[in-house]
């Protein structure tokens, strides 16, 4: 099998994304989970920019990775400075990182308008920088900077700066789009050109400015690159990098070329779902691969092709990334949907049942109401249970008040009152909220709190609202999804009004009656 080496630079390139920002400690983990996975180069960031840095690199210095490499970035030595003198080669040598990367400019717009420089004094500081580094006993890769504009402006300049890097002692070259411009038929017809000169390894750079990212650099590889870099979910500057998610699996699965372990494959989305969690941002559902939605089904005739033989609509096995197929309940799954549903929760329906075809046309009938199932799995649980009689209500409302106030230039009070029946016991409870959603969920815990303590390990963790007809104004109806948590699990529910106070209490108590029945509370 053919190898190609990975080159991760999600804690530098993709560190440069907007709205990112991890701690020391959010490196490391995600180095690690990198160094599990079986990637081969790890770029921790660029110690001479910030110290925060350089103390990942002092503190990785203290941590054993059992398979990757360890890298730190940086650029070449200042104009009319020795590379031994250059505040940020000193700062790589304190970083006691073995494996250097540096970018160097080879576009000459980039020399002269840029460095301010001449061709020649590029040239030098590329040869300069690397030779002295590589004199160090550190092994360094060279990132041939917007290598691709650069070529189509002047390739006799483009080319000698990678010549005169290989001279130097670079292990790796890697050609960079760092624009995120070239199109893929550039790559495939450059690629080759280079690799009549460049004699070590070659990488590529992808940045996704054209959302050919991915493309591209596999291109590259299928045209004579054995190293890819870019990111995990294909964060960074303006548009991201390279997915790495994809690359890695299209490169193993399609391309049938070895870049991690066989066994490491199904770890990407748990990867992928990971530098998410920590980067604070919210996973796309419709990633290749890895994303909820990947191998998630819902029109009908999909469905039912896909029970029958899983390759008519999915192009891997889910399971070989780790993931999961998902069979999404709505208006366009027919029974099939419903069917499926009910043998997850193990419920007994079959297909010519007439309890099937009464649940099918409730849900079609609620979501032209408006309602959305495939997005709120917990409600439609209920709603089966509900139409097979295999569930008990936990309480029973009597009536609720939401009381909000403003008092001058105070800040707006909100409060709720309840009263419920539970277990034959009337409750009437007050509670304030920041918001009547949070007092409506306040309220009814302390009413249910001492006959159903598990709710204290709940919490609601999200809240969205959509007008469904715009056109209606004040008139129109919202949907609410809330997501609910506990300790180990969580959940979606939903629920639709003209009123979103009352799409709101739907919602909410589907989520507590949810966490009740999932823990086989009596």
């Amino acid at each position: 099998m053919l190898k190609v080496k990975i080159y991760d630079t999600t804690l530098r390139d993709g560190a440069q994304g907007e709205g990112i920002s991890y701690s020391v400690m959010d490196k490391i983990s995600i180095a690690k989970e990198l160094d599990l996975l079986g990637i081969q180069y790890i770029e921790g960031g660029w110690p001479g920019s910030n110290p925060k840095d350089m103390e990942f690199f002092l503190k990785m210095s203290k941590v054993s990775l059992q398979n990757s490499g360890l890298c730190a970035f940086s650029m070449t030595r200042r104009l009319n400075t020795k590379a031994e003198d250059d505040p940020n080669i000193k700062s790589l040598l304190k970083s006691q990182v073995k494996i250097i990367t540096i970018v160097g400019k080879t576009w000459d717009l980039h020399v002269t308008d840029v460095l301010k420089t001449s061709p020649e004094e590029n040239l030098e500081m590329v040869k300069d920088t690397i030779s002295f580094l590589v004199s160090k006993g550190l092994t360094v890769f060279y990132d041939a900077e917007h290598f691709f504009d650069a070529y189509k402006a002047n390739q006799d300049y483009a080319l000698k700066t990678l010549i005169v890097a290989q001279e130097a002692g670079a292990q790796a070259i890697c050609l960079c789009d760092t624009n995120g411009g070239a199109l893929t038929s550039e790559i495939s017809r450059i690629v080759p050109e280079i690799k009549k000169s460049v004699k070590i390894s070659l990488g590529i750079h992808c940045h996704n400015d054209g959302g050919l990212a991915v493309a591209n650099s596999l291109a590259a590889v299928e045209a004579g690159c054995d190293l890819v870099q870019g990111t995990i979910n294909g964060i960074g500057e303006r548009c991201g990098n390279a997915d790495l998610i994809p690359i890695i699996a299209n490169l193993k699965l399609k391309m049938k070329i070895d870049c991690i372990p066989d066994d490491k494959l199904k770890e990407l989305t748990h990867l992928s779902h990971f530098v998410s969690e920590i980067s604070n941002m919210k996973q796309r559902p419709d990633q290749p691969y890895v994303g909820d939605s990947s191998f998630a089904h819902k029109g009908g005739m999909h469905i039912n092709a896909i029970m029958k033989n899983p390759k008519t609509y999915e192009h891997i096995d889910p399971e070989l990334v780790g993931n999961h197929r998902r069979i999404l309940v709505s208006e366009l799954a027919g029974k099939t949907g419903v069917l499926i549903r009910a043998k997850d929760l193990d419920l007994d329906l079959k297909k010519d049942d007439p309890k099937t075809k009464k649940i099918l046309q409730l849900v079609q009938k609620l979501e032209h109401e408006g309602y959305h199932f495939e997005a709120a799995e917990a409600s439609f649980e209920l709603l089966m249970k509900r139409a097979l009689n295999k569930y008990k209500k936990f309480f029973e409302l009597e009536g609720f008040r939401v009381v909000i106030e403003k008092k001058s230039d105070k800040e707006l009070t909100t409060e709720a009152i309840i009263k419920i029946k539970v277990k034959g016991v009337k409750e009437h409870t007050a509670a304030d909220g920041d918001g009547p959603v949070n007092a409506l969920d306040n309220a009814l815990r302390k009413a249910l709190k001492d006959f159903y303590p598990t709710l204290s390990k709940m919490r609601l963790s999200d809240f969205k609202v959509r007008v469904l007809d715009e056109k209606a104004g004040t008139a129109a109806k919202v949907r609410v999804l809330i997501q609910s948590q506990d300790e180990t699990t969580s959940w979606n529910t939903i629920g639709v009004s003209e009123n979103i106070i009352e799409a709101s209490w739907q919602a909410l108590t589907d989520s507590i009656e949810y966490k009740l029945l999932k823990d086989n509370v009596k």
